[in-house]
Parts: C-alpha cells; sequence; structure tokens
C-alpha cells in the first residue's frame, strides 16, 4: 500500500515539476552554459592569438609602442578575470568580464587601423595570416556571443512568466546577465589614427586643429 501511495506522489511531483516548467528551466540552463562555454573558446582563441601579433609587429622598426602596450594590458586584465561558468550568475562580475574584453577589442581595433600606416607590416605575409586568423576569430565571437544572447533571453523569459517564476524563486533560477551595448557609441567610434608621429592624436578621435592660414 505504502509503495503504490510513494509511487503515486512520485507520478504526481513529475507531473507538477513538469508542469510548472521544472524541466525546462533544466533544459535551458544547460542551453545557456552550452552557449557560455562557446563564448569563452572564442574568446581564449583571440587570447591565444594576441602574443604572435605582438611579437610580429614589434619587428616592424619605429612601431607606436603606446599602441602594443595598450594591446598587451587590455589582453592581461581579461585574461586575469577568472571566467568559470558560475560568472553567468554574478550580474557584477559578468559586467566586468565584458568591459575587459571589450577593451581588448578596442585595443586591437586600434593596431589593425595603425598597422595601414607601415606598408611593410601590410606586405608581411605572416603578419596577413595571422589578421586573417583574428577576423575569423572575431566573426566566431560574434556568433556566439548571439547564440549566447538567445539562450539567456529565452531563460530569463521562463523565469519572469507565471507560473514559472515560482518555481525559479524555490529551487533559485534567477535571471542571468547579458550582453549590453551600454558603451556602443564607443565602440563602433574608429580609434583615433595618428599620421603624424611627431605629434599627439587629438582627443576623441578629432582630427588637430588646422594651422592659421599665412597672411
Amino acid at each position: 500500500m505504502l509503495r503504490h501511495a510513494l509511487a503515486a506522489f512520485a507520478v504526481f511531483a513529475s507531473l507538477a515539476l513538469g508542469g510548472c516548467g521544472y524541466n525546462d528551466f533544466q533544459r535551458l540552463d544547460e542551453q545557456t552554459n552550452a552557449a557560455w562555454s562557446e563564448v569563452l573558446n572564442q574568446y581564449q582563441r583571440r587570447a591565444d592569438l594576441i602574443p604572435n601579433i605582438v611579437a610580429t609587429v614589434k619587428g616592424e622598426a619605429n612601431f607606436e609602442q603606446e599602441t602594443l602596450t595598450r594591446v598587451v594590458e587590455a589582453r592581461s586584465r581579461a585574461t586575469s578575470i577568472q571566467a568559470t561558468p558560475e560568472l553567468v550568475n554574478d550580474p557584477a562580475a559578468f559586467q566586468r568580464f565584458q568591459a575587459a574584453q571589450g577593451e581588448v577589442s578596442s585595443a586591437l581595433s586600434r593596431l589593425l587601423a595603425v598597422v595601414e600606416n607601415y606598408p611593410n607590416l601590410k606586405a608581411n605575409q605572416g603578419f596577413q595570416d595571422l589578421r586573417v586568423q583574428l577576423e575569423g576569430t572575431e566573426n566566431r565571437i560574434t556568433v556566439a556571443r548571439n547564440r549566447y544572447i538567445k539562450a539567456v533571453q529565452e531563460f530569463n523569459v521562463l523565469a519572469r512568466s507565471f507560473p514559472n517564476n515560482l518555481t525559479a524563486m524555490v529551487f533559485g533560477y534567477d535571471p542571468k546577465p547579458n550582453f549590453t551595448v551600454q558603451n556602443e557609441a564607443e565602440i563602433s567610434q574608429p580609434p583615433a589614427v595618428n599620421f603624424d608621429f611627431g605629434k599627439p592624436a587629438a582627443p576623441g578621435g578629432a582630427p588637430p586643429a588646422a594651422p592659421p592660414a599665412s597672411r
């Protein structure tokens, strides 16, 4: 009798959990974690390319040291963040991670813009191969980020919808942080390229003031 009662309770509990979204939470949580792992893989791939890119560029005489330093320091800050699976459940840590990767993107964008001033580097087959790999990696990062954004959106909609939000509250399924575009204007602005290496670039990427007309 007790065995039948336990079996009936198990069936009831299974149906109740399924009806309140528990199984969906499990599925979407795994989906989000898998998407996040792919994001990390692509960011790591980019980080692994940077030392080779920097080493190649260093071989060019008189290359802007400040540009190289920015790339190296940005990579160092990004790789110092322990990007564990739990990071996706910590909004503050996720924001720091996103900001650090944004700095890497900005520094690399500046580097590639400055390279245009160096014909020897542009003609260097080794550098061009690295550049192609970097561009491919950036594309993979975009694809991976988009998949993660979609996975998080599905999870968060479930977590905020009634009655699934009650299940989320009971089992601790909080909405997950997602990538933002708070600094979209800054990222989309082309990096300042100073063609006159004797003068510093104007603040904000603005061109230097024109000299006064002679009288």
